[in-house]
């Protein structure tokens, strides 16, 4: 017996280290396939750009710990998958399977957006390490010379967190340069109100984020469809310009290119369908989990807002689908639940907690609480995941993010 995972970040590891304490090496093999052999914590590289965290304190090499679970690794890209004859095509070789777990990620559709780089033009993401790194360079240079920023999401993001954390967080690194009033800052945004988050709001969270960026005086546009960044400026559709001599606009997501090239896998856009068990509609012995599953959008809006996928509910995907997988094998119950979320979104000098179960409404718990607390136990869970990840354990999953 083979199971093959595709994919070394919170889906991939999650699924491999939750199939390996089910399933021991007598009983199966796992191999884990990864474009880059480092597992980089995601959800931190705000901090890189802030130039507050560097990615070797947020990263490690997938080898050992895999070895030491007895997990193989291939260093290899997926070039795509033969589900017919259940083998994963890379660029170095080919591997079979009896059971798939894709975890591929996404791939940033930046071309969707003329003028955002890294090779397209002058607009910034956080989407990648790269793209971390190429923001923290630019954020040094507007403190050696200040002016306008832009920051915000294009129409089709998903990922909009990320934009909350960057806006919050550069207001408070040019204050504590003393040059918060040489910066005027504008928020974009394709929701339909703050706080809206691709998941239709959050109890209070529109008031209370409306209040926020009032008190720091950050100005910001709501249902917002960014068309173009310049140089010096960032354009919607209808027309309205806002000069900016630093933009950062994070990019709607695609289905990487070995689903789309992967015969009956995906959706059109290159995302992968799945049932309540995150097992394929088509193969079933075929499981996604993560940024690779097609969800629809919670609710229509007037631009165009999907689904998140947070390391959390990916982490939540992943274990399900090895339960599943497991319980195929022996003949037992599968299991499905409602995807919850719970993500603590750094704001400079505080920190808002965030829960909401379920995630689509309506909903037993949705709330949102603020306080320096959740900015420290923010920090604390970083260090504490890659501790854990980096000894082949997953973290409990209470822990939010």
């Amino acid at each position: 017996m083979k199971i093959v995972v595709v994919g070394g970040s919170f889906g991939g590891l999650t699924a491999a280290y939750e199939l390996r304490k089910r399933l021991s090496p007598s009983e199966c093999d796992i191999v884990l396939v990864s474009k880059d052999r480092n597992f980089v914590f995601i959800p931190s590289l705000p901090w890189v750009a802030m130039g507050s965290k560097t990615l070797d304190q947020l990263s490690f090499d997938l080898g050992n710990p895999l070895a030491r679970k007895r997990i193989a690794f291939t260093h290899a890209t997926v070039q795509r998958i033969e589900a017919v004859s259940q083998t994963v095509v890379t660029d170095t070789d080919t591997v079979s399977y009896d059971y798939l777990v894709i975890a591929t990620g996404h791939r940033s559709a930046n071309e969707a957006l003329p003028g955002l780089g890294p090779f397209g033009g002058p607009g910034h993401s956080l989407m990648s390490p790269p793209e971390a790194e190429r923001a923290r360079d630019a954020v040094q240079r507007l403190l050696d010379d200040p002016g306008p920023i832009v920051v915000g999401c294009a129409p089709g993001a998903s990922c909009i967190g990320p934009a909350y954390e960057f806006v919050f967080e550069i207001d408070r690194l040019v204050r504590r340069a003393r040059l918060r009033h040489r910066v005027p800052i504008t928020f974009l945004t394709p929701e339909p109100f703050l706080g809206h988050f691709g998941i239709g709001g959050v109890g209070q969270a529109r008031p209370f984020f409306e209040g926020e960026f009032a008190q720091r005086d950050i100005r910001f546009t709501t249902s917002a469809a960014v068309s173009k960044i310049t140089d010096s400026s960032v354009e919607l559709e209808d027309g309205t310009t806002f000069e900016s001599r630093l933009s950062l606009v994070i990019p709607p997501l695609a289905g990487v290119d070995a689903i789309v090239q992967s015969p009956g896998l995906g959706n059109p856009k290159g995302f992968v369908p799945v049932d309540a068990q995150y097992r394929h509609a088509k193969f079933p012995n075929v499981y996604a989990v993560g940024v690779a599953v097609a969800f629809p959008p919670v609710d229509e809006t007037p631009v165009p807002v999907n689904f998140p996928k947070t390391a959390h509910m990916t982490e939540q995907m992943a274990t399900v689908a090895a339960h599943n997988i497991v319980a195929d094998i022996r003949g037992h119950e599968t299991e499905s639940h409602e995807l919850h979320t719970e993500c603590i979104l750094d704001m400079g000098d505080t920190a808002a907690h965030i829960v909401v179960d379920p995630v689509r409404p309506p909903r037993n718990v949705s709330s949102v609480s603020a306080g320096r607390h959740w900015l420290w136990a923010k920090r604390s869970f970083a260090h504490y995941y890659l501790w854990t990840a980096k000894r082949g354990m997953t973290a409990p999953r209470g822990w939010g993010w």
